[in-house]
C-alpha cells in the first residue's frame, strides 16, 4: 500500500506540489489529470525518489522517505513506464524485458502475458510505439515492484492503438496485484481506466473520487470543465428546484445561494428542429463519427452545446429549439462574484 502524507515539493523557491494526501490500495489504479505544470509528473518523481520531499513522507511496503530522510530510488521497488519507451536500442525484446532481472520466469511471464513471443529476438528499430510500449511495460513488471508509476505512456500512439493498449495495460496491472498511478492528459483515458482520479490544479489535487463522480459531481468550476465539455446555464433557487431559461429542474447539492449556474454536458440537452417555438441557433457542428455535436446559441445568450446521434445533421444557421433530456440531479455551482 502506498501512502502520501501531506507531501510538497520545490523547484527553488517555487512550490510546485504542495499539501498532498492519499492512500492508494493494493491493486488501485489512480489516474492523474491535470493541466501541463501543475504538478502530475513532479508527483511520480518525489515518489520515485527522483527529486527531494520539502515537507510530508512516502511510504510503500517497508520503507518510508521523508524530508531530511532519503531512500535511494532503487531501494524503493517501484517500476516506471515512460511514453518515450526507453528501451535500449542494442538489445533484442528478451535482452531488454531480462535487463537485470533476478527470476527469468517473471520475464518470460509478461513476454507471453503481453504478446511478444513472436518479437522476442526483434530489436526496437523494428517495433511500432505499441510494441515498444509493451516490452518497456513487460520490463518493469518483470523485477516484480510493488509499485508501479506511468507518466504519458501513451501519448505517443495513434488514436487507435491507444484504446487497445490502454485496456491490455490495465489488465496487466491488475494481473501484477500491484497499485499504479498513471499521469494523463487524455481525459477521456482518465475517465474509463482508472479505479479513482484526481485531479491537479496549480500544485494540489483539488478532487480524488471514482471517474463517475468526478465526472457527475465536480467540485469546482475547474474541474468541470477540465473534465469534458460543459455549459454553465445561470438559475435561481425557487423552493426544493432551480429555475432556468430551459425550465425548472433538480440540483444534486443544496445550492449555497440563490443565485446559482447549473453544469450542462452536451448529453443533457436535445434539440428540435420542427418545434413552432424555437430558442437557439446552432452556430457550429463537429462530426464525431457517431455523433453530431453542435454548438448553440441560446437566446437568454448561453453558449450551449449538445451532442445528437449520427443520423440528424443539422446546418449551421438554423433555428431550433433546445429542451433539457432531463430534469436532474445537475451539478450547481454559486454565481461568482
Amino acid at each position: 500500500m502506498l501512502t502520501l502524507s501531506d507531501i510538497a515539493v520545490e523547484y527553488g523557491s517555487t512550490r510546485v506540489l504542495d499539501g498532498l494526501s492519499l492512500t492508494l490500495a493494493e491493486d488501485e489504479i489512480l489516474m492523474l489529470v491535470g493541466p501541463t505544470g501543475c504538478g502530475k509528473s513532479t508527483l511520480l518523481n518525489a515518489v520515485a525518489g527522483l527529486v527531494p520531499l520539502a515537507e510530508g513522507a512516502v511510504a510503500l511496503g517497508a520503507w518510508r522517505a521523508k524530508a531530511g530522510q532519503v531512500v535511494a530510488p532503487e531501494k524503493r521497488q517501484i517500476g516506471m513506464v515512460f511514453q518515450d519507451f526507453a528501451l535500449f536500442p542494442h538489445l533484442s525484446v528478451e535482452d531488454n524485458v531480462n535487463f537485470r532481472v533476478r527470476e527469468r520466469t517473471q520475464a518470460d511471464r509478461w513476454i507471453a502475458r503481453l504478446g511478444l513471443e513472436a518479437l522476442r529476438d526483434a530489436k526496437p528499430a523494428r517495433l511500432s510505439g505499441g510494441q515498444k510500449q509493451r516490452v518497456a511495460l513487460a520490463r518493469a513488471l518483470a523485477h516484480e515492484p510493488r509499485l508501479m508509476l506511468l507518466d504519458e505512456p501513451l501519448s505517443n500512439l495513434d488514436a487507435a492503438l491507444k484504446e487497445e493498449l490502454r485496456w491490455d495495460i490495465r489488465d496487466a496491472l491488475k494481473a501484477a496485484g500491484i497499485p499504479a498511478l498513471w499521469v494523463t492528459h487524455d481525459q477521456s483515458e482518465a475517465l474509463s481506466v482508472g479505479d479513482r482520479l484526481g485531479v491537479f490544479q496549480q500544485g494540489r489535487l483539488v478532487q480524488l473520487d471514482t471517474p463517475q463522480q468526478c465526472y457527475a459531481s465536480p467540485v469546482n468550476r475547474f474541474v468541470a470543465t477540465f473534465l469534458g465539455r460543459a455549459a454553465l446555464l445561470p438559475g435561481q433557487v425557487v423552493g426544493p428546484e432551480i429555475v432556468t431559461a430551459l425550465g425548472a429542474l433538480r440540483a444534486r447539492q443544496t445550492p449555497a445561494s440563490e443565485s446559482c449556474e447549473v453544469l450542462l454536458r452536451p448529453q443533457d440537452c436535445v434539440l428540435v428542429s420542427d418545434s413552432a417555438a424555437p430558442n437557439a441557433l446552432i452556430v457550429a457542428r463537429q462530426f464525431e463519427g457517431a455523433h453530431w455535436l453542435y454548438r448553440v446559441q441560446h437566446d437568454s445568450g448561453v453558449a450551449l452545446q449538445v451532442r445528437t446521434t449520427q443520423t440528424e445533421g443539422w446546418e449551421e444557421g438554423l433555428p431550433v429549439r433546445v429542451e433539457l433530456s432531463h430534469t436532474g440531479p445537475f451539478t450547481v455551482f454559486p454565481t461568482p462574484g
